[in-house]
Order: structure tokens, then sequence, then C-alpha cells
């Protein structure tokens, strides 16, 4: 197995362990901020035979995951090198995004996140009990599914 194989499977399973709730609202800190409070499950995964219609030349992995954020959990600020289309299974998610803007998804709601780093957000858990989401992730293969990001200069220092 080469390096750069290697080097996509460690990549893909740091992400696919820990980084992959990317979504709600993170510190103040200019830096980028860690994550917290996340947990996240595979639930299937694949790799397209063709190019799908995404940011993306040659194959694309599509892989369908199912995140928990516990209360007062956050996502750490993040963006994704693919697009996403998530579903809110229960909870109240909030989003920060690149423009500080805030959006809300409640239950029995979904959303698209757009692929690069021009699209960088956070999630944040602010309520009681825990956000679980169904999201499906279309990445270049080998692409980790999310990359940390400082904050922006809106969210203040």
């Amino acid at each position: 197995m080469s390096s750069t194989s290697r080097l996509g499977k460690v990549r893909r399973t740091i992400v696919m362990t820990g980084c992959a709730a990317a979504l709600a609202f993170g510190s103040s800190s200019a830096l980028a901020t860690p994550g917290s409070g996340v947990t996240g499950t595979v639930l299937a995964q694949g790799t397209s035979a063709g190019t799908l219609k995404v940011k993306a030349k040659g194959r694309t992995d599509v892989i369908v995951r199912s995140i928990t954020i516990a209360p007062g959990g956050t996502t750490g600020w993040h963006y994704h090198p693919g697009q996403l289309i998530a579903v809110v299974k229960s909870g109240t998610l909030t989003r920060t995004l690149q423009d500080c803007s805030v959006e809300v998804s409640t239950a029995g709601t979904s959303f698209i996140e757009p692929a690069g780093s021009r699209h960088i957000h956070v999630g944040r858990n602010l309520g009681t009990e825990p956000v679980e989401l169904y999201v499906t992730y279309l990445v270049p293969k080998g692409s980790p599914l999310s990359l940390d990001a400082d904050a922006p200069a809106c969210a203040g220092s």
C-alpha cells in the first residue's frame, strides 16, 4: 500500500471517528476551535463508479453517518471538502456560518452544506436533549469528511 493510500486511509479513519459532526456555534476565538461532545457512526459507505455532480474530478466517496451532539456540544469551526446533506432526527442544531449568520434546524428539517473553505461553520447543541443527525457526505475519493478552520473575523477575538 502506498504512503498516499495509507495517509488517505488514516485521514478518513480520524475524521470518521471524531471530526465528522461538523455543524454549530463555537468559541469566539480567532483560532480553530476543537469540537467536543460529538460522536458519529458510519451507517454505510461506498465509492461511485463515476463522477457525481460535486466539485471533484474522479471518483466520489459517499458516506452516510449517524451523528449525535450532546447538550453543550460543539463541532468546532470547520468546512467540508465535499457537499453534505443532513436531516435532523431529534433536538435543535444551531449553526453559525462564515458570515456569522445563525441558522437553527429542528427535528424533521434538513439542510445542505456546500463544499469548500469558503463555507466554514460551527454547529452547537444549545438545548437540553441530544441532537441526532443523519448526514450523507459526497466527497472526493479519499478525502476527509471535514477539515478544521479558524473562526471568521466576525466571530470576535
